[in-house]
């Protein structure tokens, strides 16, 4: 659907503000998403952002309704994952299982086929099956060492499966290899790995502070009243 040259202007500057806000200010992003969808409420682009921000702020409902909307809209399977990861959202791990058996996912590209596993390793995780949720996660992209845009977190579902069934050495492992695959941080494997290791980090910034202040009470004098120069 083509918008007057004007109004287009309008839904892409608040487009660009969900994008621009949606990790650091989702609640923001939410608000921009909303003038835009009053904007353009007939634009699937509109209507994914839309959804992506209600996502974002765990308005699982909502985002389902827009991903809904803008599949309709495109005929794509793209979202499928993320609509299953809303069912989830709802307390409906089960829709979400059932998703993943449906025929939209053969449709998917690998990265979409990746995160359609993670979301059924999820929902096996959310109905209390964790050796299920472990089974779903082993698979050749796993195991591949070929490093994609999903490795990182594929793995750290896998080592967190792991450690929650009791297997902390191969947990540790896992951990290893996400964070080793992690090229932009997109993950916390590295303090996973410093946990199961015994490692604690201490705030150099608060140290310091008390230090200082400790520095202080010792010039303090002895009766804890301040010292005023006598005449």
């Amino acid at each position: 659907m083509s918008l007057p040259k004007t109004l287009a202007e309008d839904v892409a500057r608040n487009l660009v503000m969900v994008a621009k806000l949606i990790d650091e200010e989702p609640e923001k992003a939410y608000a921009y998403s909303r003038i835009a969808l009053r904007l353009a409420s007939r634009v699937a682009a509109v209507r994914e952002a839309a959804g992506f921000a209600a996502y974002a702020t765990q308005k699982y409902a909502e985002a389902l309704a827009e991903f809904r909307a803008a599949r309709r809209m495109t005929g794509s399977v793209e979202l499928w994952p993320v609509m299953a990861d809303c069912e989830r959202g709802l307390g409906r791990p089960e829709r979400a299982l059932a998703m993943a058996g449906e025929p939209e996912v053969s449709k998917l590209d690998k990265a979409g086929q990746v995160e359609m596993r993670l979301v059924a390793a999820g929902a096996r995780r959310d109905m209390g099956q964790l050796d299920a949720a472990i089974v779903t996660l082993q698979s050749p992209e796993l195991a591949s060492n070929s490093v994609q845009s999903w490795t990182a977190r594929l793995r750290y579902a896998y080592a967190d499966a792991l450690l929650e069934a009791g297997r902390e050495d191969e947990a540790r492992e896992w951990f290893a290899k996400a964070l080793e695959a992690d090229k932009d941080g997109s993950t916390d494997a590295s303090d996973r790995l410093a946990e199961l290791d015994g490692v604690e980090f201490v705030d150099a910034i608060v140290e310091d502070h008390e230090d200082h202040e400790d520095d202080e009470d010792e010039d303090a004098p002895a009766d804890g009243t301040d010292e005023e120069p006598r005449g």
